[in-house]
């Protein structure tokens, strides 16, 4: 099309009334606004979308809301103009025809363009939206819902130095997002009765902190950071919308009606990151706190993301901290979650590739543990020796155990659950060798060194608090059965290792007879397991060596068998 059909074309659109105009004109006019793009040519369509004559034919402008946009996103042709060109289509055009618009360009975004266009297009909303006098709320709705679906495919940084970086523009999203909620939050403060508004702004906050901030690494010595920013803004829209805090973490028809992961991650915020918290009553104790996070704790730590899994131990760890030693009572332990979150603990110990993850989980652990009664450490205690089935963890907990005995010796501390006929059902577990004499000792080699410490510290304590409440002399039954069948068991495994190591030795010596020895190494050592990893798969070295320390574990075990007999002895005043 040539210049005089063209000018001949704008003419009759000038003469033609608004209501006149057909779907034919409407894409014509956007064809033409695209190709004079093309051709460098932002400044003519800025004049001519300014010009007075043009101003009947201009509200087919929402057309080229679409190619302007993806003009000022290259930043290549004139951006400037194109971005002036945008502000004045907003102010001229029909409201709810360019907010289709805009809608359809967010909705249909490239992914290597998604922080660039949600940064164009976020104020040309805002504008738009303060000017809908018709399903407001609703169209703030669609607009906070589609932003967000394309800003939670970006990447979220994890370290100071990604957020400096911001290489994918989250962290820019954020800033400009965050101004366009206060926006709409100080609209609504001036509104007492737009109830549709709040909820509009509230089941945004809920997605986001779900979507977004639960996988955000936030800190309080990066509160200049823009998702530390975005967060703050977040839980302040919350309390702006009147959305109860305490409503939506503990209690009523809005929690229910809420996805558990945004509680989790309002929880955090609240509990650990400590925004907003002048907002939240303080009528409530630490103890019905915990009780209520322990639901959020739950959900964290059962997932195999990392920022959830932080985030779910420092929450446990704050809900702890604010709890007296020793005042979680027994009936407790009958909810699901005080169940589920040791579990989920004791899940992160055992399975967790990752060492700071086990090293605050392990922490965490033993607050908890602190923090039950005398009764609930007992039955804590029997739970977790009865599910943990790994010698680490039941380690762990004998020795837990141990000091729990020591604390109930002192004046003022007797109880019968460490002291009287109650700690015999738990010293049954402790002392118990579950395969009998099949029992793989490396495997248990931690449980088993932890239960002859205690048994030594038994024995080496003054007998009568024992005596008192009539349990020594089961106590030494137990004792002995124990120590019977560990005899057995190391005496076992003392042959088969000691073979083991021979037979290694001998084919390192016959060298020049490698294809008969190699297959007979093969057959003595192919079946043979030590902490879940094929000896057979190690190097001849690495196999005397794992060999040589076996042997040396079972001779520390039979010196701590050998000092709590003798002890057992001196004790009965019988000569060794």
């Amino acid at each position: 099309m040539d210049e005089d059909q063209v000018n001949s074309v704008i003419q009759r659109w000038r003469d033609t009334p608004e209501e006149d105009l057909k779907p034919e004109d409407y894409e014509q006019f956007r064809s033409l606004g695209s190709a004079c793009l093309a051709e460098n040519g932002a400044a003519r369509i800025l004049r001519f979308i300014e010009d007075e004559k043009n101003q009947l034919m201009v509200s087919m402008g929402h057309t080229l809301v679409a190619p302007l946009v993806n003009e000022v996103v290259k930043k290549e042709k004139c951006p400037h103009h194109c971005q002036a060109a945008l502000t004045h289509l907003t102010r001229i055009c029909r409201p709810d025809e360019l907010l289709h618009s805009l809608l359809q360009i967010i909705q249909d975004v490239h992914p290597t363009v998604i922080s660039e266009t949600i940064i164009t297009v976020v104020p040309l909303f805002q504008t738009v939206l303060l000017e809908l006098e018709e399903r407001r709320a609703a169209s703030v709705g669609l607009v906070l819902s589609a932003l967000l679906d394309q800003l939670v495919r970006l990447p979220v940084p994890h370290t100071e130095q990604q957020e400096v970086d911001d290489e994918f523009g989250l962290c820019h999203c954020c800033e400009v997002l965050a101004q366009f909620v206060k926006c709409l939050t100080e609209d609504v403060k001036r509104k007492d009765d737009d109830d549709e508004m709040r909820a509009e702004l509230l089941q945004f906050c809920l997605r986001t902190l779900r979507e977004l901030l639960l996988e955000a690494e936030l800190k309080q010595d990066r509160k200049l950071s823009p998702l530390w920013l975005f967060a703050t803004e977040i839980m302040a829209t919350l309390v702006v919308v009147k959305a109860s805090v305490s409503e939506l973490l503990f209690y009523g028809s809005l929690r229910k009606s809420q996805c558990k992961e945004s509680r989790a991650c309002l929880a955090y915020l609240l509990f650990v990151q400590l925004i907003t918290v002048d907002s939240f009553p303080a009528v409530f104790s630490p103890v019905f706190v915990l009780q209520c996070n322990m639901e959020y704790i739950s959900q964290l730590l059962s997932s195999k993301k990392e920022s959830h899994l932080l985030k779910g131990l420092a929450l446990c760890a704050k809900s702890l901290e604010n709890v007296q030693d020793n005042r979680l009572p027994v009936s407790l332990l009958e909810l699901p979650t005080f169940y589920s979150a040791p579990q989920n603990l004791r899940r992160i110990l055992t399975d967790c590739p990752m060492q700071h993850l086990r090293k605050s989980a392990l922490h965490v652990f033993q607050l908890f543990i602190d923090k039950l009664d005398v009764e609930a450490k007992h039955k804590f205690f029997r739970c977790m020796l009865k599910t943990s089935s790994h010698a680490g963890v039941e380690g762990y907990i004998v020795k837990n155990i141990r000091n729990q005995v020591e604390f109930s010796m002192e004046p003022a501390n007797g109880n019968k659950w460490f002291l009287g006929e109650e700690f015999l059902w738990l010293l049954a577990l402790v002392l118990c060798v579950p395969q009998a004499a099949e029992t793989d000792l490396l495997n248990s080699m931690d449980r088993i060194m932890e239960s002859l410490n205690l048994l030594r510290y038994l024995v080496i304590r003054d007998k009568e608090p024992w005596s008192k409440t009539g349990v020594w002399a089961e106590l030494c039954r137990i004792k002995d059965e124990y120590l019977k069948m560990l005899r057995v068991c190391i005496g076992l495994s003392r042959g088969y290792y000691s073979a083991e190591l021979n037979a290694l030795r001998e084919d390192q010596k016959l060298k020049a007879r490698e294809a008969r020895d190699a297959a007979r190494c093969g057959r003595l050592v192919s079946g043979m397991t030590v902490k879940h990893e094929k000896v057979s798969n190690m190097s001849p070295e690495v196999q005397r060596q794992v060999l040589q320390s076996a042997l040396v574990t079972f001779d520390l075990m039979e010196s701590l068998i050998f000092r709590i007999d003798e002890i057992t002895a001196e004790n009965l005043k019988i000569p060794t």
